[in-house]
């Protein structure tokens, strides 16, 4: 029975599917014109006089008296006339009619056919009978009928498709992963990273595999499961290698596919999907971007009969409603928890919250050899430079390199791909392309160099400052060079000092424009934006200010220990005009520590900007040689593999 039910349902959701497109009242107006005109033309073939054969009685007693006729076949009311042939050619046949309710011979003779040629005339009768005859009489009266009949059927299929499509817009709209299905099977070995996650998991696919172990020891399993993290970290793929471990069938939508205009149809959307769940437990519902109908009730957004609320509702009843036997388990997605309902995240809910988080270098790797296992690599790729390369990027940004790095060799016309396309695809993924349209005059060349100079001599000098990877004045995307720093460790909790020590070195282009040229160009606009982004988060956010303290001021409601909400907008005039004061005495700190250092370490900051000049690149061997030559200590990368 459950092989049989889930062939219903693969069936249901290939017909939802694929959407008919309904033809449109011109044409169903044309093709019903059409078949008048065939059916008429079949009838008046069938039924109509044929006028080149036909005869009157007068000229068929004009014949009989001149012997000029062979024989008469009486059928009824028709007379089938043969005329004798002349010089052996062949008969020729008339039609023609004679008098209701006479014999033919009496018409004849009053007609004036003498007694003597009527008796040489053949005269044979045959009465009508059997389904031919029964179909001549019938089938004029019933072929139009038939054609009414098929025209009000035609009508009438095609509005009972509309009722159809009506009638089934409250269905669920889920894609069903068969675990039979082994192209779609996706298991914990094709995620790589996130350990405490897969441990995490590891009890929903033990559960699935074996419930009664559970059941018996009287355990509850969380009916729910939240998956937060950034995007591109692998949500959707962790559920469906939950689903793949344990091997059962995957219910997967998206928030926004319960939603419509329509109120209630999310509702019964809800309730069509826990239904086809529970028919073929144990199974596992995935519902991608829940924050879609998720979001916090009462903060004034619609009111009671609004669609997104009567969803949300629909799905706490459904969760509520499962049985000890009813073994289902909802797995849910967001990249925004602190937006979602207090009633989603209670107990007996999405009671067990999971966090995806950003791979570290030694994860980084493992997903770039899983995206590399069907791509033809050359022999001098090195996976974990880029996955040093890259802190920061998600399963996502790493899979978008290693496939622009496929379509630069392919377009290069070469066969495999070489450590040169992963690292051009690695800096088209962070930067953007090459702008080879930019055609740089020389003092903006100039401009450019120096400008970079100053991000790098800063970086190298200052202590908390990540260490310079690459430096280059050739055009990506719209920044006109770029410094690649590349941090010490994979850090999750940066310290103040970080924070200063990068918005100096941020600063550090603006500080060396002034410094060369005496005067700024539109190139630090982004670093300053940045630099000042960062002082603002360290005062308001993060208590980093000693004159304001450790408070927040973003004006973002936090949520409290018992999952009500407190709001931190109400903020003095004289607050804020400190926290600005702050913000400001931050980013020129910053830039006073960059004039320092470019004026502590000229020489090397002047011999950086006039090689890339000259090379326009420098790899960290290149770059690192000039810091060597002027004294400069180096920092050294920790490798972790």
């Amino acid at each position: 029975m459950k092989f049989k039910f889930e062939k219903i349902i693969n069936g249901k959701n290939k017909k939802r599917g694929g959407k008919k497109k309904q033809p449109s009242f011109m044409m169903q107006l044309a093709t019903s014109v059409i078949i008048f005109m065939v059916i008429g033309a079949v009838l008046d073939a069938a039924f109509g006089d044929k006028t080149d054969n036909k005869i009157t009685l007068s000229e068929l007693t004009t014949l009989v008296s001149e012997n000029k006729v062979e024989q008469i076949l009486v059928k009824g009311e028709l007379l089938d006339i043969t005329l004798l042939s002349v010089d052996g050619a062949e008969s020729v046949k008339k039609e023609s009619k004679k008098e209701v309710g006479t014999a033919l011979s009496q018409t004849l003779v009053n007609y004036g056919v003498t007694p003597e040629a009527l008796s040489l005339l053949d005269i044979e009768i045959n009465e009508p009978s059997g389904l031919g005859y029964w179909l001549g009489i019938i089938l004029p009266f019933l072929l139009p009928l038939l054609m009414l009949l098929f025209i009000i059927w035609f009508f009438m299929k095609q509005m009972k498709g509309g009722n159809k499509q009506a009638m089934s817009f409250g269905n669920s709209k889920a894609r069903l992963i068969n675990p039979k299905d082994k192209k779609k099977r996706v298991t914990f070995k094709n995620v790589a990273g996130n350990a405490n996650a897969k441990q995490e998991l590891g009890e929903m696919v033990e559960f699935l595999k074996n419930p009664k172990k559970f059941i018996d020891m009287g355990a509850k399993i969380p009916k729910g499961v939240l998956m937060t993290g950034l995007p591109g970290t692998g949500k959707t793929l962790m559920a469906r290698a939950v689903a793949g471990e344990a091997k059962v069938p995957f219910f997967y939508l998206s928030g926004s596919d319960f939603v419509e205009m329509f109120v209630g149809v999310g509702a019964s959307r809800v309730r069509d999907l826990f239904k086809m769940a529970k028919k073929m437990s144990p199974s596992i519902i995935f519902i991608d971007e829940i924050d879609a109908v998720g979001r916090s009730r009462g903060v004034g957004i619609g009111g009671g009969n609004d669609e997104r609320e009567q969803t949300l509702n629909q799905i706490l009843v459904e969760m509520d409603g499962f049985e000890e036997s009813e073994k289902v388990i909802v797995m849910a997605a967001t990249n925004r928890d602190d937006v979602l309902d207090s009633a989603l995240l209670r107990p007996g809910r999405f009671d067990r919250q999971v966090r995806i988080e950003l791979p570290d270098r030694k994860d980084r790797r493992a997903i770039l050899d899983i995206y590399a296992q069907k791509k033809p690599l050359a022999k001098n790729t090195d996976l974990q430079v880029i996955a040093e390369r890259t802190a920061g990027f998600s399963g996502a940004d790493l899979e978008s390199i290693m496939n622009e790095a496929t379509i630069i060799a392919t377009m290069a016309g070469k066969k495999k791909i070489s450590q040169d396309h992963l690292i051009n695809a690695f800096e088209k993924v962070l930067m953007g392309p090459k702008n080879k349209s930019h055609l740089a005059g020389e003092h903006e060349k100039r401009v450019t160099a120096y400008h970079e100079a100053g991000h790098a001599i800063v970086a190298s000098v200052l202590p908390d400052a990540d260490p310079v990877h690459k430096v280059t004045i050739i055009p990506r995307g719209r920044a006109g060079g770029f410094t690649m720093k590349l941090p010490l460790d994979e850090r999750r909790l940066p310290t103040r000092a970080v924070y200063y020590d990068d918005i100096a070195m941020g600063l550090g282009g603006y500080a060396a424009e002034m410094k060369i040229f005496n005067d700024i160009t539109t190139g630090p606009s982004n670093d300053l934006k940045v630099a000042t982004a960062t002082a603002r988060d360290m005062v308001t956010k993060f208590g980093m200010s000693d004159s304001i303290g450790p408070i927040v001021v973003t004006g973002e409601a936090a949520k409290t220990l018992f999952g009500g909400q407190v709001s931190s907008s109400q903020r003095s005039d004289k607050l804020l005009e400190e926290i600005d004061a702050e913000i400001k005495s931050i980013v020129e700190n910053g830039l006073k520590r960059a004039e320092i250092v470019i004026d502590d370490h000229y020489d090397a900051f002047v011999d950086i900007a006039e090689t890339l000049l000259k090379a326009e690149t420098l790899e960290q061997a290149e770059y690192n040689e000039i810091l060597k030559k002027h004294g400069i200590p180096l920092k050294e990368l920790k490798k972790v593999i």
